[in-house]
């Protein structure tokens, strides 16, 4: 007798691509162009080197990317000290 299962669907179900240009990174990311050349440039291109022109990123790039996002502090939010 069949059952009728609905599939799970999440944000991992996204179907991932080999390569994405810096515009279609930036939407995967959630982030802005300029947030994301921020990224390159200070974790990345930080030794003197030029970001080269329309760069494509492999998807273990945009693991990185979001690594590095999501652990860049807020310089809007002001950090309590801990208490003694």
């Amino acid at each position: 007798m069949p059952t009728s299962e609905k599939p799970v669907s999440s944000k991992t179900d996204r179907m991932f691509k080999d390569s994405y240009s810096e515009a279609e990174a930036a939407v995967f990311l959630g982030i802005s162009v300029s947030r994301l050349h921020m990224l390159l440039d200070e974790h990345v291109f930080n030794d003197g080197t030029p970001r080269p022109p329309d760069m494509i990123l492999q998807s273990s790039d945009l693991v990185l990317l979001r690594f590095w996002h999501r652990s860049t502090p807020n310089p809007k939010v002001l950090r309590m000290p801990r208490r003694a």
